[in-house]
């Protein structure tokens, strides 16, 4: 009888663990998307660019309500991007520049706004589903010189918005 019991709890280890493993998430609940290039300021947080606190981490995690203009998406862990003096690389670009959003989880889109110093430059509607693995957006920049700008992604089925900050140098 003992040895059947060994036998079974055995049996049941071996069948459990991997059950165990395939629950275990692979990244955080939260993961969503963010502007990989040019490189936002998560992303130069994530590549270790600028010294930053835990998005480093997490760089597609900068989820707040929708109608923000906060580089950190009101989320005081995310702080360190609202921070203009930190060092940030600006990317040199034309007046129209190229932004690609890398995804992490998919949401279905309503819609990606992008902004330079709060007005919106541009916005693209979504087709109300989830986006593939990447998109991109050309985008014309007004004047020239140094610029911050939003980009925005607005989820169709959250009240949520996903925002990035990228620093530009417009030639």
């Amino acid at each position: 009888m003992a040895l059947r019991k060994r036998l079974a709890a055995a049996v049941a280890g071996v069948i459990a663990t991997p059950l165990v493993l395939v629950a275990l998430p692979t990244s955080p609940a939260s993961a969503h998307g963010y502007v990989s290039s040019p490189a936002s300021r998560q992303a130069q947080c994530a590549r270790n660019v600028v010294a930053c606190g835990s998005i480093k981490y997490e760089p597609q995690s900068v989820e707040g309500p929708k109608g923000l203009r906060s580089c950190n998406g009101g989320d005081a862990r995310w702080a360190d991007l609202n921070n203009d003096s930190k060092g940030w690389q600006a990317a040199s670009v034309g007046r129209t520049a190229t932004f690609s959003w890398t995804f992490t989880a998919r949401h279905a889109t309503a819609s990606y706004e992008y902004y330079v110093n709060g007005t919106r430059v541009a916005s693209f509607a979504g087709n109300g589903k989830q986006p593939g693995a990447s998109i991109s957006h050309q985008v014309t920049l007004p004047g020239s010189g140094r610029q911050k700008v939003l980009a925005i992604w607005n989820i169709s089925d959250t009240p949520n918005a996903f925002y990035a900050c990228i620093d530009v140098n417009v030639s």
